[in-house]
């Protein structure tokens, strides 16, 4: 077996790395659709990547691991800080390479996911991810799935010429606001954070005009029922976010219309193409103090202004020892993730925008019912909604109601007056809605429009619910190494020991 890295082996390395990489979660498979070529290995499209998810939620059906977990700065909430006492590793290239050819054979994986602490400089470390990748596409013909990180700080040649490599790629931006940042991680600059974000979102722009698509095509095809989505109008273009919020004025998080990065020019036609899976990040909930409404306006930016795909959250683990941190042992806030990454969706497809949704008297949502709820409580005035003459965007906006059964009303109705048992067969959650809605002017039962009745009947009914997601004793994100057996089957562990002892 080799021996490299101060005496480790590729079993060892991968130990390390493969645990490091367990605390980001911007990971997702979809949104690329690539098949298979003749002499190359691996796709993109359904039956190559395949949604896979453990209990917590991670996606497991992606190698995913850190090139190195050696680092030049000192973020406080990180584990692999630079001066933390924990074993350190950085794999070579063609270590991954090895790795990811060898695995995917073994049906092991369906595709990568590589990120990596900050080696030496930024510019030494993307300089490693590119050439990794550059292999994989060119020397090993992997034609699977990649999802890579852009380093802050790298030469932006470097981060195009990588995203053309790569399905998918993300900048963590990590604490949403500037104050944070000073705190946490005083040797990062939020505009380093931010250009890599400006660049993908120029590429990926100019790759949809130079095939002959709409600049904004994905979001306009994401949001065609919806007049007012956050996607469709840009409230902070016009009018002045919050002045305790991170995106005011000149901020750093902000993109203004001059700071347009030239990127190459894609050959008409060309197969070359660009990050085609979009671009993501991730915030940390937790470790400071930042209210939901902090959160989601900054979101809401970022969808706004770089086109991104996807912005995902991460319970703080507690980790470090520091008293600017929440003491190790701290209970991770993972209700208040859950909360958020659904008013994110409410963001995205149901056309709320995060002023809507809470506010500065009421910067939180009640953690004991889902936004929607929470948001339909604080407008009472707005229900109970008639379903025979309501809109598509009032029936979205609807606890219970979701885009499939908004849809199925809308068109149902056309051909007759709906009751409340049309309903429940068209998958209306009736539990909620039955406090929001009427048909022909009655409601299910004899209601009282009142925001503590209807607050206490709601959370009645999903305290084993929110109990399971805030008390995930016996969940955690698979490893690797595992070992399990299934009906005799060989463990992931042995199969990995077999693996390396022919590396």
């Amino acid at each position: 077996m080799e021996i490299s890295d101060h005496g480790k082996t590729l079993q060892d390395k991968l130990h390390i790395l493969a645990d490091a990489a367990k605390y980001d979660v911007s990971c997702t498979s979809s949104g690329s659709d690539r098949r298979g070529k003749k002499g190359f290995l691996g796709n993109t499209s359904a039956a190559g990547i395949c949604h896979s998810f453990a209990a917590d939620g991670h996606c497991i059906s992606l190698l995913k691991i850190l090139l190195s977990n050696e680092c030049i700065y000192n973020c406080r909430y990180c584990v692999n800080r630079a001066d933390n006492d924990r074993p350190r590793a950085t794999f070579t290239p063609e270590e991954v390479c090895t790795l990811v050819v060898e695995f995917y054979r073994r049906n092991y994986i369906e595709g990568l996911f590589l990120s990596s602490g900050v080696v030496k400089s930024p510019a030494h470390t993307m300089e490693l991810l590119y050439r990794t990748l550059l292999l994989l596409r060119t020397k090993y013909r992997f034609n699977g799935y990649i999802h890579v990180k852009a380093i802050p700080g790298a030469p932006e040649e470097l981060v195009f010429q990588t995203g053309c490599l790569a399905d998918r790629m993300s900048v963590n931006i990590e604490l949403p606001t500037q104050e944070g940042l000073r705190l946490l991680a005083p040797n990062k600059n939020p505009g380093s954070l931010v250009r890599p974000m400006q660049l993908i979102r120029e590429g990926i722009v100019s790759h949809r005009l130079s095939i002959g698509k709409d600049a904004n095509m994905e979001r306009a095809a994401g949001n065609r029922y919806l007049r007012h989505s956050i996607f469709q109008e840009n409230p902070y273009l016009t009018a002045s976010a919050p002045a305790s919020l991170p995106l005011t004025g000149g901020s750093a998080f902000s993109a203004p219309a001059s700071s347009r990065i030239q990127v190459p020019s894609f050959v008409e036609g060309g197969d070359a193409s660009f990050v085609p899976a979009g671009q993501s990040t991730q915030m940390i909930v937790g470790a400071t103090g930042e209210t939901d409404l902090e959160l989601l306006t900054v979101t809401q930016r970022l969808y706004q202004q770089y086109d991104l795909k996807r912005v995902f959250f991460s319970a703080y683990v507690p980790l470090n020892e520091d008293a600017a941190l929440p003491d190790p042992g701290t209970a991770p806030p993972l209700l208040r993730e859950h909360r958020l990454y659904q008013a994110d969706w409410l963001l995205r497809y149901y056309g709320f925008h995060a002023g809507e949704l809470l506010s500065q008297d009421r910067p939180n949502f009640n953690v004991l019912i889902d936004p929607k709820c929470d948001w339909a409580l604080r407008h009472l005035e707005r229900f109970p909604v008639e379903i025979r003459t309501a809109s598509y965007e009032d029936l979205l906006r609807v606890p219970g109601i979701g885009v499939k059964s908004a849809r199925r009303i809308v068109k149902a109705r056309r051909h007759g007056s709906l009751t409340f048992e049309h309903l429940k067969k068209m998958r209306v959650v009736l539990k909620r809605a039955q406090y929001f809605i009427t048909c022909g002017g009655k409601m299910l039962h004899r209601i009282p429009i009142e925001e503590d009745y209807i607050t206490r009947r709601l959370t009645c009914g999903s305290q084993a619910e929110n109990w399971e997601i805030s008390h995930p004793q016996t969940y955690r994100q698979l490893s690797l190494f595992d070992d399990f057996h299934l009906d005799g089957e060989v463990s992931v562990e042995d199969a990995a020991k077999s693996l390396s002892g022919q590396l």
